[in-house]
């Protein structure tokens, strides 16, 4: 079983708390992408990448600075994915506490979908950047980021494994799901609320609670050694359980408890 999760838009560089174990898989790639960007005006950049200006200085100067990728010399200033995001999702992950078995476990199931490396293992060795697979960025005759990378990202996530359980954003998953095939099996996990207006049942996902989840189940998969799709329901995480009523066999959905107060409402 493949995990795929999306990027955070906050990056650290950390070189002190573990090891770097090998390069991305598309290295070649996201230097290309490294030569466009590096290239673009602060004007330019800021506008693709839709930021405020702090950020767009910060990343303008990476881009600008950042090591070629593709040279030689080990994984000088690089830092293990996993440990240089740093978004709501990583912070209740919490990989810095990781048991070696749970390391394990992520460095074989869990990849990170990427709009600048493609898609990356938990312990590849990346630079911060900025640049969300939803950016309108011309590479070559690609248009967009979706086509820059277009089957790429998928053939690497199914060469061997056929089982794909969907932790990451639409607009990262949009990047896999165009190429599914019919021997691979794609399962989607939604964390919502039960919501009944007009005796029409809804399900209401939030976006900031949903990334709680996504983090807190990939930690708990990670701590359990789940294997299976079938265990994956068995998750009980930030108050979430699973509904049968409510999930297919490619979506399985997580309801939180809504409390008594809200109930009486």
């Amino acid at each position: 079983m493949k995990i795929i999760i999306s990027p955070a838009k906050k990056m650290v560089q950390d070189e002190n708390s573990m090891a770097v174990s090998d390069a991305p898989s598309f290295t070649k790639q996201a230097e290309e992408l490294h030569k466009i960007l590096k290239k673009l005006s602060y004007e330019e950049l800021k506008g693709i990448l839709k930021c405020n200006d702090k950020i767009a200085e910060l990343n303008f100067r990476r881009y600008r600075n950042m090591r070629r990728l593709d040279e030689s010399g080990g994984f000088t200033d690089m830092t293990p994915a996993l440990l240089t995001y740093e978004g709501i999702q990583y912070q209740y992950m919490a990989p810095r506490v990781f048991s070696d078995e749970q390391w394990e476990y992520v460095q074989e199931n869990l990849r990170i979908l990427s709009g600048f490396y493609g898609i990356l293992k938990p312990l590849d060795g990346v630079y911060p950047y900025r640049l969300e697979m939803q950016a309108v960025l011309a590479a070559g005759e690609a248009r967009n980021l979706y086509q820059y990378w277009g089957e790429r990202i998928y053939r690497e996530l199914v060469r061997d494994d056929k089982v794909i359980l969907n932790l990451a954003s639409k607009e990262d998953s949009k990047a896999v799901e165009p190429f599914l095939e019919r021997d691979v099996r794609f399962v989607t996990c939604v964390f919502g609320e039960a919501v009944e207006r007009d005796q029409i049942r809804k399900i209401r996902v939030k976006g900031t609670q949903a990334k709680m989840a996504r983090g807190e189940m990939v930690r708990w998969l990670a701590e359990n050694q789940i294997a299976d799709i079938a265990d994956i329901k068995q998750f009980r995480g930030l108050d979430y359980s699973f509904s049968n009523q409510d999930s297919s066999d490619d979506t399985l959905v997580f309801l939180k408890e809504v409390n008594q107060r809200k109930k009486l409402r």
